[in-house]
């Protein structure tokens, strides 16, 4: 299982150059998934440094636990929502930390897993739980919520113009019978959006499926929590980089970093996202909508 998921790290040469990782320096990558970013920023800080990885997602952590067994170094993993990277830290023990990264979103890990519920290919049950010991999934969402209600979630975090249409043509397929699959469910949404927008280089369900997943994960408020918890944890001179792939989280970053610069606690690294360049993204599709965004703290 290991070797499937050695998937490739966005923008990792740019996160390495704002991190800035040494040798025996403690960083936090906070959503360490299969350990891509993770892998790298060992090797950088060697035998002396200390690497805290955190996940919600039990089988990730376990994924980034063989990938990192042979390097050099020490390193702690911690299966928590990363919104309580504050407690996680002061339980650990640590003190202030050298760098942070969040690399947000969903992984590839979960992408790949069709009995996730998380990818419009692979066919699976309407899931989409990051930690599965929670109760809200997609498939409540999608049977139990009003039109007006679904309309709303879709347009709010999915910002889907189709909203309306496609929550009423959700509410009308499970009025004969429960929406049970992904399958399922991309297609009733292909079939709500007007016919000319059914073949377009992202799948007309990809907004929809990305604001149930936001929703049923908490995303949104769980990054605006960690990342203002961020400077507190951070040595001064520390770093801190965030990676986002839809423009409702690059817009907590963008907001929460200049919060830091005009506090005077942070200067801010990158003056407009850094994006991956065209050979990254042909080795990488999935960087294509990356974005990242990094800070110091000076005080």
């Amino acid at each position: 299982m290991g070797e499937r998921f050695l998937h490739k790290p966005v923008l990792l040469q740019e996160v390495i150059h704002f991190l800035n990782p040494a040798p025996g320096e403690t960083i936090i990558d906070a959503t360490i998934g299969g350990a891509g970013h993770a892998a790298k920023i060992m090797q950088m800080i060697g035998a002396a440094g200390t690497l805290i990885g955190i996940d919600r997602d039990s089988e990730s952590l376990n994924i980034a636990r063989e990938r990192l067994k042979s390097l050099e170094g020490t390193f702690k993993l911690v299966n928590r929502n990363f919104k309580d990277i504050k407690s996680i830290v002061q339980g650990l023990g640590t003190g202030k930390v050298d760098g942070i990264l969040f690399d947000l979103g969903i992984s590839s890990i979960q992408i790949e897993a069709g009995e996730r519920g998380f990818s419009i290919k692979s066919a699976g049950p309407l899931d989409m739980r990051m930690d599965r010991g929670t109760q809200l999934t997609a498939g409540k969402l999608v049977n139990g919520l009003s039109e007006f209600e679904l309309s709303g979630l879709i347009k709010d975090f999915g910002e889907e113009r189709f909203h309306k249409r496609i929550a009423k043509g959700i509410v009308r397929a499970r009025e004969e019978k429960e929406i049970r699959t992904t399958a399922q469910l991309a297609e009733i949404i292909s079939a709500s959006v007007p016919h000319k927008f059914r073949w377009q280089r992202i799948h007309p369900a990809t907004r929809t499926f990305q604001a149930l997943r936001i929703r049923v994960n908490g995303e949104l408020e769980a990054i605006e929590e960690a990342l203002k918890d961020a400077p507190e944890l951070l040595k001064k001179g520390g770093r801190v980089c965030v990676i986002s792939f839809h423009s409702l989280e690059d817009r907590i970053a963008k907001t929460t970093l200049r919060e830091f610069k005009v506090s005077g606690v942070c200067r801010v690294l990158t003056k407009k996202p850094v994006m991956a360049e065209e050979k990254e993204v042909l080795e990488n599709p999935r960087a294509r909508s990356a974005k990242l965004r990094a800070a110091e703290r000076i005080t």
